[in-house]
């Protein structure tokens, strides 16, 4: 655990520009959620002018999320490499000119090529500022800069579609984008001001790894995608689909290669899924992005197709699932001090997002907003009771020495959950509507948002949900057999590390109000150093020190 000296020299680092290095960081946690958030309400006025559907229309959301989640893990390698502040910067003058493009493009293709620049970008401002700000402060200071990160986060992300739907009535999708271009610009000119850091002495990239990962993963949302608009046993989506199945094999086999020659570190170290404790907060984390992803990006273009909603309306309907997932946090990591098991949080959630999922099935055209509010609260509500206490729990189950890898692990879950729930609800809902309208190129344009056949496409959203409802039942049955004490006590310790506490085990508490009651893990030490209410320990540097240098 850092001293207080320590933490002093860290801050001394950068001088004063320890506050700008954070504000710089924080506006992009701000913004980078909004974008991702904000863009789905404006998808029926991208696709009335640029005259797309489908497919091709949700790679907007889809594409975005995919590059961002992909990246990460690369980004973070390569700032460790070659200096976090000069990847925070690249990445954000990628973002910039992935955005400026989206608000310029004549087309769907040029829009979707942008946004994947876009996310590209946002991976790197994402990775290398949260290293940057650990590598910037430590002790009691960097529990409250970690702390406001995730509040800043998830106001991005909460209060998105509401500012997204604002400007998109207002002036417009492209003026939307021109907005984060603005913003985006701060950013680049703030890091020409912050202080540089890197590891003393990096890691090598694992670079077939991230290729085969981040192909393997688009040419199966790819092939989801044509699965719905051509069939299920047509060639253009078998061929993907095998392909991708060759390259997710060939990454498990790079990957185990890694680790046991020891040549290099995995992007994935896969031997975390041999945990069964670990591996129930996974599916967890997996669980509640599952259970929101689809509502969070659909339901405004439902709402604009089926009510004729405006996109502002529609924007301030979704602050009903996204204000509790920003305020419950708190509420989570409090009850789990005061001795309620984290497990038991955590199925709950799961069983509040099937409930809020169900509930969502009385969806008709022209419902009001006093009707979505029961639905929309629950599923946030589910989401946010566990959203803060996975991280500190899940590390827990590890050894130290397993700390980040498991960190990675648990990002690469959370990000690849939102590329694919988004495909996967986009497809169900086109295979649920196509029969009903008997034209898959109608059923993508009803999709988009463009009106008509209100009430097939509200059963195809009835059908789809009630899968969502059986996927989160299940989810939350296999969370809790995996974190049940008699199942969840195994851990994969390296050498000399103590041994990880059981599944169930109150010794992590998510927040350090309580001092932890089971000593011997440096983990569970640094767990005190928590801030009120929040449940994610600070992230562990992979250096053993760390150099600095003013940029003038």
């Amino acid at each position: 655990m850092a001293t207080e000296p320590q933490a002093s020299a860290a801050r001394e680092v950068g001088g004063s520009r320890s506050t700008f290095t954070l504000l710089v960081v924080l506006l992009g946690m701000l913004t980078l959620p909004m974008a991702m958030s904000g863009t789905t309400v404006a998808l029926p006025r991208i696709g009335a002018d640029l005259d797309a559907t489908g497919a091709a229309l949700q790679w907007v959301v889809v594409g975005y999320f995919l590059a961002a989640s992909s990246f990460m893990l690369v980004a973070g390698s390569l700032g460790d490499l070659y200096g976090r502040r000069r990847i925070l910067t690249a990445g954000a003058a990628l973002y910039t000119a992935g955005t400026l493009a989206s608000a310029l493009a004549q087309s769907i293709l040029l829009l979707d090529a942008a946004r994947i620049l876009s996310g590209i970008g946002a991976a790197g401002v994402m990775a290398s500022g949260s290293s940057l700000l650990a590598a910037t402060f430590t002790g009691p200071a960097r529990t409250r800069v970690f702390a406001s990160l995730g509040t800043t986060a998830g106001l991005g992300l909460a209060f998105g579609p509401t500012f997204s739907g604002w400007l998109v009535d207002a002036v417009g999708w492209r003026a939307t984008f021109l907005s984060y271009v603005a913003v985006g610009t701060v950013i680049v000119v703030g890091t020409r001001l912050m202080p540089e850091s890197r590891a003393d002495t990096g890691p090598r990239v694992d670079k077939a790894g991230a290729a085969t990962f981040i192909a393997g993963l688009a040419l199966a949302l790819y092939a989801i995608t044509q699965g719905s608009k051509s069939g299920w046993t047509a060639p253009p989506t078998l061929i993907p689909a095998a392909l991708s199945l060759a390259l997710l094999l060939t990454f498990v086999r790079v990957e185990r290669r890694l680790v046991r020659t020891g040549e290099g570190r995995p992007i994935l170290d896969l031997r975390l899924a041999r945990n069964p404790a670990f591996l129930g907060w996974a599916v967890g984390s997996f669980g509640l992005g599952a259970g929101t992803t689809g509502v969070l990006t659909y339901l405004p273009t439902y709402l604009q197709g089926a009510n004729g909603t405006t996109a502002r309306a529609a924007g301030l309907t979704l602050l009903l699932m996204t204000v509790p997932i920003l305020a419950l946090p708190p509420l989570g990591a409090r009850l789990v001090n005061r001795g309620v098991r984290a497990r038991h949080i955590l199925v709950l959630s799961l069983l509040l997002l099937a409930a809020g999922n169900a509930w969502l099935t009385t969806l008709h055209p022209g419902i009001p907003v006093t009707s979505l509010a029961g639905p929309l609260l629950t599923i946030g509500a589910g989401q946010g009771l566990s959203i803060g206490i996975i991280d500190a729990q899940a590390m827990s189950m590890v050894a130290p020495s397993e700390v980040g890898m498991a960190s990675g692990f648990l990002n690469t879950v959370r990000g690849g959950t939102g590329a694919i729930m988004l495909t996967v609800f986009g497809a169900l809902l086109l295979a649920a509507l196509d029969p009903r309208v008997g034209s898959p190129a109608l059923a993508a344009k009803i999709t988009s948002g463009t009106g008509g056949h209100a009430e097939e496409f509200t059963e195809a959203w009835r059908v789809t949900l009630w899968l969502i409802t059986a996927l989160m039942t299940a989810l939350a049955l296999t969370v809790n057999r995996l974190l049940h004490p008699a199942v969840g006590t195994h851990t994969t310790p390296t050498a000399g590390s103590p041994p990880a506490p059981a599944a169930d085990s109150h010794s992590a508490p998510a927040v350090g109000r309580r001092p932890a009651r089971r000593m011997g893990s440096p983990l569970l030490e640094r767990s005190r150093e928590l801030g009120e209410g929040w449940a994610q320990p600070p992230a562990e540097r992979n250096e053993t020190t760390t150099h600095t240098e003013s940029t003038r």
